[in-house]
């Protein structure tokens, strides 16, 4: 049987594909490279270039393979971007999310894993750890749109006995631990992506929206998961619906808050280097203090977190970044050995 991962060429979606490998596991990719990449899907894993609301590819894949289970990861996530076009993000991540259920209905599979989001729970005013059962109250687009995703999936689920498992991303952030694949997104909103870049000189300064929070220092706080820890959950996931487990909506997070300025210290220590802080107003949607309780993830799914500290995650982050530059750097020097071959 095979796992069906969609956006597997993006950040997340990658290291999905890596983990499932490495489980051994049989893994069929569908991504249309929007904001991922080829290069970053592992050669072992069947790729089909395509949109996850296509029905034909969708058709395609599911006759062309053994299925049993799909991971859902295609979709818009940048929050500001979703509060500027929300039609887009209601058609990426809800419309064609209702497309992807049904094909998989259609096609008999009963597995469905879902990216969702810790921006379901919107600005709640809770000063402890969120848990499922909080008030949902999404403030931007972006946030709807999972929600309503995971709407259609509960009713999906009483109507067509489909089993799902929907996973409330907190921060997501690091590379893999073997730097197989790392955040590689260009122009990348994520905190210690555009940090990461700052202390390396690719970007000039750093930009911090908001000082005025009820937090420690002021800045937001937020509970920022290793990528690798977060595909090890979906694996979690995974066995626990092929044991025939019940629809299940879970936190994904350490429980641990860490503030902008907390992280910014962190990379300039991984890095030994300083860079400009330039500070801002907030941005509409942000919220003072977003940390996960993940009692709920750990308990139902048996799920340990291996790299739960906020120094590994920018050190594999930083040693992505460096590795990143180094690629960049070979192929402008082969393109420029290229150029100079050729004769006009």
């Amino acid at each position: 049987m095979a796992v069906l991962v969609t956006g597997g060429a993006g950040y997340i979606g990658s290291h999905m594909v890596w983990a499932l490998l490495d489980s051994g596991e049989d893994v069929v990719v569908l991504d249309r490279l929007s904001t991922g990449f080829r290069w970053a899907v592992a050669p072992e894993a069947r790729f089909y270039l395509g949109d996850v609301g296509d029905t034909e590819i969708l058709s395609q894949i599911f006759s062309e393979n053994d299925i049993d289970a799909v991971i859902h990861f295609a979709g818009s996530v940048v929050v500001p971007e979703s509060i500027r076009q929300p039609l887009s993000y209601y058609e990426n991540n809800t419309g064609k999310t209702r497309t992807l259920i049904a094909a998989t209905l259609g096609a008999g599979i009963r597995n469905f894993i879902f990216s969702s989001t810790a921006a379901v729970y919107g600005a709640n005013g809770i000063d402890r750890p969120i848990v499922e059962s909080d008030p949902l109250s999404p403030q931007t687009p972006y946030g709807l749109s999972k929600l309503m995703s995971e709407m259609m999936l509960q009713d999906a689920s009483t109507a067509h006995d489909l089993r799902y498992v929907a996973l409330r991303y907190f921060n997501v952030a690091g590379a893999d631990p073997e730097l197989r694949t790392g955040q590689s997104t260009l122009n990348a909103t994520h905190l210690i992506k555009a940090a990461v870049e700052t202390a390396l000189g690719k970007r000039r300064k750093m930009d911090v929206y908001g000082t005025d929070y009820p937090t420690h220092d002021g800045t937001g706080v937020r509970d920022f998961i290793h990528v690798a820890d977060l595909a090890q959950a979906h694996l979690s996931a995974l066995r626990y619906l092929r044991k025939g487990g019940q629809p299940l909506v879970a936190n994904c997070g350490y429980g641990t808050g860490y503030s902008v300025l907390d992280v910014l210290s962190a990379v300039m220590e991984e890095s030994g280097r300083r860079f400009e802080v330039n500070y801002l107003p907030r941005r509409e949607g942000d919220m003072a203090s977003v940390i996960a309780d993940s009692t709920l993830l750990r308990r139902k799914l048996n799920w340990m977190p291996r790299h739960d500290g906020i120094n590994e995650i920018v050190r594999t982050s930083l040693e992505w970044e460096l590795l990143l530059s180094r690629r960049n750097s070979l192929s402008v020097s082969g393109l420029q050995q290229r150029l100079a071959s050729l004769t006009f």
